[in-house]
């Protein structure tokens, strides 16, 4: 059973929560301990007392009980005297912990670090090589010819790495969101990063959230971090898990029930009793997917099971200190949320979504009708197993159960099947305890220690383009072409062990539950519920060791930019506001339907050109539909009516100084953290978006960017935008928090609609609009300090 109950912010529910009063007492001796955040940092060490004076502040202030992630949250806030707090209104002031950038967000996160002048990052930050690394062959070869073929962006990061105080973890360490969990995620942290996944580290108690790159160097450049501040949406998990149900099957239910835009706005908080037959990897798989809902974050309270994961993971030393804080880590009785869910792990079944969006949920016992019914593919041409969402000691050992007992009775995979580990720690463990062999067994190919294919980093060879096909993965996000850049392949999300059934029996209407195979003596069988360990009994292997430090000193490390480079160009200055409207805009394109930054900004092969502007820019808007004609990547151009790809169309308009526009639909920029899809229409001349509704993460990242976000006010406005139309944005000078923006649309007949869009920038925000960026604002306020 689940349910919802969808509240307005006026008539927030009182839930009773299993939590702790909200008063928060500690021992001289707890308040003395000291414990480094990392193995990694032994000078920067866990703060609980500063984060438990903070929240005893605003406690008094507010005289209420107070959510899990309110008490996260609000510990971290720089001013907690005077900083105003509404849930889903203030704009919070936040210093977070540290900072997480992946290798493809990372070069335009330190160019823009190395625009703004400063020496050294203020808080402890990583960049971690996860994301070019192509999947072809398999582990070894690509993580070989990756170093190769990446060798200038990598030695790029390594060196303004160590040129600026961020550690560096080399390619073949594994997935960013794995390498938090395993050695920086901690109850209580507030962790930044460049992706949209970071998540993850909610499975450990903490608050990370993905953000644009922008985001990552205000942190960094020691400037506090805004963020509006967050309603909560409480998950109430009641029962236990079991049979084929899994953590994965959690978050997939409840992407069925809030939708890809339900989550906006708010931080997922889960409690209750079903919560204790969670794995601490288990709620990390139920975080990471969080994103797909479009939450800020995702959160659960800490327990036994994260104290667990903690010691394996060598950090007793947190675990000890978070057990003597841990009122902070759980909620307060009778806390308030503004929506509630319950979900019954008993009565829970497996889910598999899809396809092209995460949020189309079945029940495995609904998938074969459902597939039949819509003319799905029936036959799974290829089953992968792994990513960031899924690739944990657990996840692999439960995969591993199921595929042993095929090889028990003669048989492997119908589908092509591979395996991603998601770090180098889980790829050593699993070689050694004999999972990956068994894998490897029924024809798995496991792929290097990196995102691979989930982020479209994979070299697909068994069909062709066009072809018509069904995937199933355990990975997060299902978007058209995301996988394999082919817009015909139907892609669906399961957990790693129902992904392994299904490749075994290779058709999506195998239901493992009630349904048989055959084995290689002609005799049926049903596979066994999953099985496996969530920790390795003999501790984790940590494999090679792939960390570099940064030098104590590295004012002499030279970092360089060939200037010739296709890969890496330094950032120019975004023009700013002349002050003036903007009157009679091109309309450059009017999306219709899903818009997400994949389709704003593909990723795939586009991949090796993130650290430089104007050639990323070549892939502007190729994914998105175009209103006119149905019709991906083909515009009309407003001047000469002829029609050609929207980079070339934009580029037009930018040489001939014709500033644009574009309209979209409802959660336009779901997805990626990508700050290109905000980047790219800056520098080619955009200067407003205007759209239904906006995902969270890009509607910061085109505020950053000197963009203007705009909404409609009334949906349907929407219609009255034609591919011709001239859209003036006009008393701009007028512009302020809570205000609207008065918008004309005019028809080449010259019939005039006069409309009213909002916008959610606070002052800040707007200054950044009036500089021409927040990099720019940024760098002036540094010119007036000295």
């Amino acid at each position: 059973m689940a349910y919802v109950m969808r509240l307005s912010a006026k008539q927030t529910q009182r839930v009773l929560c299993l939590g702790l009063p909200g008063r928060l007492f500690q021992t001289s001796a707890a308040a003395a301990q000291k414990v480094a955040m990392s193995r990694f940092e032994p000078n920067k060490n866990v703060d609980y007392e500063t984060m438990e004076n903070r929240l005893a502040i605003v406690t008094d202030r507010l005289q209420r009980p107070l959510t899990l992630s309110e008490k996260v949250l609000y510990s971290h806030i720089d001013d907690p005297k005077n900083q105003d707090i509404e849930r889903g209104v203030s704009y919070l002031k936040l210093r977070p912990d540290r900072v997480a950038m992946q290798d493809a967000t990372a070069q335009m996160a330190m160019l823009q670090f190395i625009s703004s002048g400063l020496p050294k990052v203020a808080v402890p930050s990583t960049i971690h090589c996860d994301h070019l690394i192509e999947a072809m062959q398999g582990g070894a070869e690509d993580l070989k010819r990756a170093k190769d073929v990446n060798k200038e962006v990598y030695n790029f990061l390594s060196t303004a790495g160590a040129k600026y105080g961020v550690g560096f973890w080399k390619p073949g360490s594994g997935i960013i969101h794995q390498i938090i969990l395993e050695n920086y995620a901690f109850p209580g942290v507030l962790l930044i990063g460049t992706d949209s996944h970071t998540p993850n580290g909610g499975g450990l108690g903490g608050l990370c959230i993905g953000v644009g790159g922008a985001d990552a160097v205000d942190v960094m450049a020691d400037i506090p971090w805004e963020l509006k501040c967050p309603r909560v949406i409480g998950v109430r998990l009641v029962g236990s898990l079991k049979g084929w149900a899994s953590p994965k099957d959690i978050i997939l239910k409840l992407a069925g029930i809030l939708t890809v835009k339900g989550g906006t706005g708010h931080i997922v908080e889960y409690f209750g009793p079903g919560v204790e037959s969670i794995s601490c990897t288990g709620m990390a798989t139920i975080c990471n997917m969080g994103a797909e809902v479009g939450a800020t974050t995702s959160v659960f309270p800490y327990n036994r099971r994260m104290r667990d994961y903690l010691n394996a993971t060598d950090r007793g030393g947190v675990a000890e200190l978070a057990d003597k804080h841990q009122g902070m880590f759980t909620a307060d009785v009778e806390c308030l949320y503004d929506e509630m869910v319950e979900i019954d792990l008993d009565e829970l079944e497996p889910h598999v979504n899809g396809p092209f969006t995460p949020d189309l949920a079945s029940p495995i016992s609904k998938l074969g009708e459902n597939a039949k019914k819509n003319g799905w593919p029936l036959e799974i041409k290829v089953g992968l197993i792994g990513s960031c969402t899924n690739s944990s000691y657990e996840d692999m050992s439960r995969a591993a159960s199921v595929a042993q007992q095929a090889l028990d009775h003669g048989i492997k995979s119908k589908s092509l099947f591979t395996v991603t580990p998601g770090s180098e720690q889980i790829r050593a463990t699993i070689e050694r305890d004999g999972q990956a062999e068994v894998l490897r067994n029924i024809g798995a190919s496991v792929l290097a220690n990196a995102c691979g294919p989930c982020i479209g980093q994979w070299n697909r060879k068994d069909i062709k383009k066009g072809d018509k096909n069904t995937i199933v993965t355990s990975y997060n996000r299902n978007f058209t072409g995301r996988n394999d850049a082919n817009p015909a392949t139907h892609a669906f999300v399961a957990s790693p062990e129902i992904v392994t059934a299904l490749s075994i029996a290779g058709d999506l209407t195998f239901n493992p539950e009630t349904d048989e195979l055959r084995g290689a003596n002609g005799e049926n069988f049903k596979l066994k519920s999953p099985w496996g360990d969530e920790l390795p009994a003999k501790g984790f292997d940590a494999g090679e060791e792939t960390y570099q430090h940064p030098p104590e000193d590295g004012s002499g490390v030279k970092v360089d930019v060939d200037p010739q480079s296709n890969r890496l160009q330094l950032l120019e200055p975004f023009d700013a506001w002349t002050g003036d409207d903007l009157p009679d805009m091109t309309v450059l394109l009017k999306a219709k339907g899903k818009c997400t930054t994949d389709h704003i900004s593909a990723a795939g092969p586009w991949l090796k050109y993130r650290g430089h502007l104007d050639n990323i820019s070549n892939n502007l808007f190729i994914g998105a539909i175009n209103a006119e004609n149905g019709e991906a990547n083909n515009v009309r151009n407003q001047v000469n009516s002829e029609f050609g790809s929207v980079p070339d169309t934009a580029r037009f308009y930018k040489a001939n100084k014709i500033p644009w526009v574009v309209v979209g639909d409802e959660n336009y920029g779901e997805g990626s953290s990508r700050e290109h899809a905000a980047l790219e229409p800056r520098h080619l001349g955009g200067r407003a978006i205007i759209v239904k509704s906006f995902a969270r993460i890009h509607e910061t990242n085109l505020k950053k960017q000197g963009m203007l976000p705009l909404t409609f006010d009334e949906p349907h406005d929407y219609e009255h935008v034609q591919p011709d139309s001239k859209i003036s944005l006009l008393n701009l000078t007028n512009l302020a928090p809570g205000t609207q923006v008065d918008c004309v649309i005019k028809q080449k007949n010259g019939k005039e609609h006069h409309i009213k869009l909002n916008h959610s920038m606070n002052e800040t925000q707007i200054e950044w609009f009036k500089a021409g960026s927040a990099l720019n604002k940024m760098a002036k306020d540094i010119k007036g300090k000295q």
